[in-house]
């Protein structure tokens, strides 16, 4: 897909902004400007991306740390009025990220996409609501840290299975057996799934 935009700051790219195959995920990418020291990033910068098209009003930060490899988290989503726009980087290890479009309304219904996110690639993938998010760690101490524009409601928070064969995601196969939490094990399948208009 091409990159829809890219912002320079004094001949130095600060960020670029890809389109994925689902309308409004996208992949962000961040400079990080390094020396001996270490390096420097701005993540986050709301008037550049909503000059691209993504506007969001964050509220709320969230840092999840998985030791093994082959933890699913996911999918997950909070219904209106709590839906969550997500930006999700990954500040250690990797993981292979997914949204599904659970909007009844949309052409893409139960269709996903998915992408490698990783501290080395320091990239980033924006999620608006009526998704799903899910994903799987592809290394062990895997730190994952997204922004979202509600803040957690246990009354509105959903998920969908995240092998249900009608949504079809395919995921990274790995040696190790996916290990999930009691509550993603029986999450609903998406015809069984509360979903958005």
């Amino acid at each position: 897909m091409p990159i829809i935009c890219v912002f320079a700051r004094m001949s130095t790219l600060v960020v670029e902004i890809r389109p994925l195959e689902l309308e409004g995920v996208y992949e962000v990418r961040t400079a990080r400007f390094g020396d001996n020291r270490g390096f420097f990033s701005e993540t986050w910068n709301r008037g550049e991306l909503a000059s691209a098209g993504i506007a969001a009003d964050f509220v709320q930060d969230n840092h999840s740390y998985s030791e093994q490899r082959g933890v699913v988290r996911g999918l997950h989503y909070q219904l209106p009025p709590m839906a969550q726009d997500k930006l999700v980087r990954v500040t250690k290890g990797a993981i292979f990220d997914v949204a599904v479009d659970l909007r009844r309304s949309s052409q893409t219904f139960g269709k996903w996409t998915g992408i490698v996110l990783s501290a080395i690639e320091w990239n980033q993938l924006f999620i608006p609501k009526g998704f799903a998010h899910g994903f799987l760690t592809l290394e062990p101490n895997c730190e994952v840290q997204y922004k979202v524009t509600a803040p957690y409601s246990v009354q509105h928070e959903r998920a969908v299975r995240f092998d249900d064969p009608a949504i079809g995601v395919e995921w990274p196969k790995i040696a190790e057996a996916f290990q999930l939490s009691p509550k993603d094990e029986a999450a609903p399948l998406l015809r069984m799934a509360e979903a958005f208009e």
